[in-house]
């Protein structure tokens, strides 16, 4: 892939950031995690590695992986969050995963989990248990937490 992001070639593996330039459309095949915009350029979506044509692994969270996840929606129960990726990993599909409230921080338990994530935010968190139908993940610990804020101005 002759691309260039920020003046260095992208690679697989190459940290990018939501709104990060991955490269010219005529470049690339739009795949998941990426938009095009009216310029013609593609645009990451996600805060993730990059990873070219069929480089997306199969690998499955477990107990004790930290994992990249986006969050989808904020209710009084927790946070439903999409996971993205395993360590440094992006992931073919996401599974669903919540974080709740006693495991936003390690030291207060009662907080307002509308103050500190929003739709769309970018999370690090660590899988802590496997539910029926969703990963249970922390950002109790340090290194954990929002990574990428998305914006409240409209």
């Amino acid at each position: 892939i002759n691309a260039e992001y920020m003046g260095t070639p992208l690679t697989p593996m190459s940290l990018v950031c939501p709104g990060d330039r991955l490269g010219a459309a005529a470049d690339f095949e739009q795949g998941t995690g990426v938009y095009c915009w009216h310029d013609n350029n593609i645009y990451s979506s996600v805060l993730g590695f990059t990873e070219f044509g069929d480089n997306a692994c199969d690998v499955m969270p477990e107990i004790g992986s930290t994992v990249t996840a986006k969050v989808t929606r904020v209710r009084p129960a927790g946070v439903d969050v999409a996971i993205l990726g395993v360590g440094t990993r992006v992931l073919k599909e996401s599974f669903p995963g919540i974080i709740r409230h006693e495991d936003v921080r390690a030291t207060a338990i009662d907080v307002d989990s509308a103050v500190i994530f929003r739709p769309g935010d970018i999370v690090a968190a660590e899988v802590i248990s496997l539910g029926d139908s969703r990963y249970y993940v922390s950002t109790a610990k340090p290194g954990l937490g929002v990574v990428s804020v998305m914006s409240i101005l409209n």
